[in-house]
């Protein structure tokens, strides 16, 4: 028996997309061939298609290698033979470089050139233009872990990961310690990516979006430089920029008198700090805002022309739609993004790549198993609990192995239509 039928939708998904096999390529393996008993391939997959399936310790896998389904799932030629256990799966993740013990390792830059791949590969032609979303979270530490360090906004001892999006494209999962600040090695991680994009994609226009912690001279000063890359950043409120807004803010308090009603006022300025930390003046634009007996000014750095974007559709179209990130970041929990609990930085890094597969593969699933159906824009863990929890009676013989599917099954519809997206 087996609680995990429906995880055939994924296998059926890693075949369009070709992903599990292209990230084994990313590891480095020096085993002695003629004793291996669980290829590379098969324990990459194995791990990745767990995270999907909601396991996410090594321990889990104990019991998981007995199941016929994820030995399926992870190609294991001979079902007769059990998957790698936990810890043979632990010498994968907390391999950094080939030793006696420990002779397999990963290579980062090759995963992140994957990731970056994948999105590419999801159009058919090149888009006019693209939002990047810039984005950091907090990945809560409770042990002595390399990097760790205490973080005053979250009150914790965190890593600092950083995510950007393409809408719901993953295209970096970088983690960090700490102690540095929100966008420490965003313009490297954007330079990587936009020389790949780039490279396939030469006209596309590109937008990087973020907030506050991403206002950044030298972000910004390198955008300005390039073609057809543009940036939306949010500003911190200081009481200088107060001043500035004071008209429109009296403006928006005299609205909210009259009506009751949270009342806006768009204005904007060019501006520079006086602090020297700005290059040059940039496009600020301000929403004088009154809610609730109080003010609510917001601000936003743009080098938009304001003709092609006005005050309130750049702010309110462009700047508020970077709050769908913080959904997909959400959904990288759902896959353990938050499991760091190796020793080592490079482990827990390794450990955010995988949940970072599980997450892409499940946002394939999404984008072409799932379409036109009512899951289409369902998040990780609803697809997981409707698509992949369907009871099955696992029979195997010599050259197949059977599944019979509970009748009682309540999502049948969903998952017939998922299967013949996936199989066109």
């Amino acid at each position: 028996m087996t609680s995990d039928a429906g995880g055939l939708l994924l296998r059926e998904t890693d075949r369009r997309l070709d992903l599990l096999p292209r990230l084994a390529e990313c590891f480095l393996d020096g085993r002695n061939p003629s004793l291996v008993r669980h290829q590379l391939g098969e324990m990459v997959a194995q791990r990745v298609y767990a995270l999907a399936l909601g396991y996410e310790d090594l321990n889990d896998h104990e019991q998981l290698r007995h199941d016929p389904v994820l030995q399926v799932l992870a190609g294991k030629s001979e079902l007769n033979e059990r998957l790698a256990g936990k810890s043979t799966l632990n010498r994968l993740e907390s391999g950094a470089t080939p030793d006696r013990y420990k002779k397999i390792a990963c290579r980062p830059e090759m995963i992140d050139e994957l990731l970056v791949k994948l999105f590419l590969e999801s159009f058919n032609e090149a888009p006019v233009e693209i939002v990047l979303d810039l984005d950091t979270t907090d990945l809560e530490l409770h042990g002595g872990q390399q990097g760790r360090f205490f973080h005053g906004y979250y009150d914790e001892y965190c890593y600092l990961p950083l995510y950007i999006f393409c809408g719901e494209h993953l295209l970096c999962a970088r983690l960090r310690q700490a102690d540095i600040d929100a966008s420490a090695g965003s313009l490297a991680e954007v330079k990587r990516i936009m020389a790949q994009i780039h490279a396939r994609w030469p006209h596309t226009r590109v937008i990087l979006r973020g907030d506050s912690g991403f206002c950044r001279d030298e972000l910004m000063t390198w955008c300005e430089q390039q073609n057809n890359v543009h940036y939306v950043f949010g500003m911190a409120r200081n009481e200088r920029l107060r001043k500035i807004i004071a008209p429109a803010l009296a403006e928006a308090d005299a609205v909210y008198g009259e009506t009751l009603r949270p009342a806006r006022v768009f204005t904007e300025f060019a501006h520079t700090t006086t602090t020297g930390s700005w290059s040059r003046q940039r496009r600020v634009v301000a929403k004088a805002e009154h809610i609730a007996s109080k003010e609510n000014p917001r601000y936003v750095v743009t080098s938009l022309d304001a003709a092609e974007w006005p005050a309130p559709r750049l702010y309110e179209e462009l700047y508020c739609a970077r709050g769908d990130m913080e959904n997909r970041i959400k959904e990288q929990y759902q896959l353990f993004a938050g499991r760091v609990s190796a020793e080592t930085m490079r482990a827990n890094q390794l450990r955010l790549y995988l949940s970072a597969m599980a997450y892409t593969l499940m946002s394939g699933l999404r984008r072409l198993g799932l379409k036109a159906t009512e899951l289409a824009r369902a998040e990780v863990a609803t697809i997981r609990m409707r698509l992949f929890k369907i009871g099955a009676l696992v029979r195997v013989s010599v050259r197949r192995v059977w599944l019979s599917m509970a009748s009682s099954y309540p999502w049948q519809p969903v998952f017939a239509q998922a299967w013949a997206n996936l199989r066109c």
